[in-house]
């Protein structure tokens, strides 16, 4: 499975809930029928995408069994995934944006900066959100001069940045 984003929160009183993406598009996770969710906390359980849209910056959707607010709110945290081969095949060397999610962050210098919490999308470039050992977020632009080399095999996202830099 491939984790596609988070719920987040409720959406309303009717159950539905606001899921954060890791797609490179808001609307991406629309293609999917069928979700998984779960974490390492909550066994992973498919289910059945009743609707879902776009509202705003995130994701909305409604999901079965979900028929309250209250019942929404007990689904935040819970990981959204699909299975990998419902996903298009890319090209050797491309990877999803879901890959880069729990990658280890390291400098040029070898000094881990982190792992990867999620991607943001700024409009002028697209922006990694690392978190460090002590919870602190650090975000590092996700651009050519940047990032210097993403290796999916090993789970290492290697980058010409330093901790100290805001």
């Amino acid at each position: 499975m491939v984790v596609m984003g988070r719920i987040v929160g409720a959406q309303g009183i009717l159950g539905w809930v606001k899921v954060q993406t890791f797609t490179e598009y808001l609307d991406g996770l629309l293609d999917y029928d069928e979700w998984y969710l779960g974490n390492d906390k909550q066994p992973w359980r498919k289910v059945e995408v009743l609707e879902a849209n776009v509202h705003g910056k995130i994701l909305v959707a409604k999901l079965p069994g979900i028929i309250d607010r209250t019942a929404a709110e007990q689904c935040k945290g819970l990981l959204v995934a699909v299975h990998r081969d419902s996903l298009p095949k890319h090209e050797e060397g491309d990877y999803y944006w879901s890959d880069l999610i729990g990658m280890q962050v390291v400098n040029l210098a070898d000094e881990p900066l982190g792992i990867v919490d999620t991607l943001l999308e700024t409009g002028a470039n697209d922006v990694l959100s690392v978190r460090d050992t002590n919870g602190k977020e650090i975000l590092i632009p996700f651009i050519k001069s940047v990032i210097q080399q993403v290796s999916v095999d090993d789970k290492v996202i290697r980058v010409d940045w330093f901790a100290d830099y805001s």
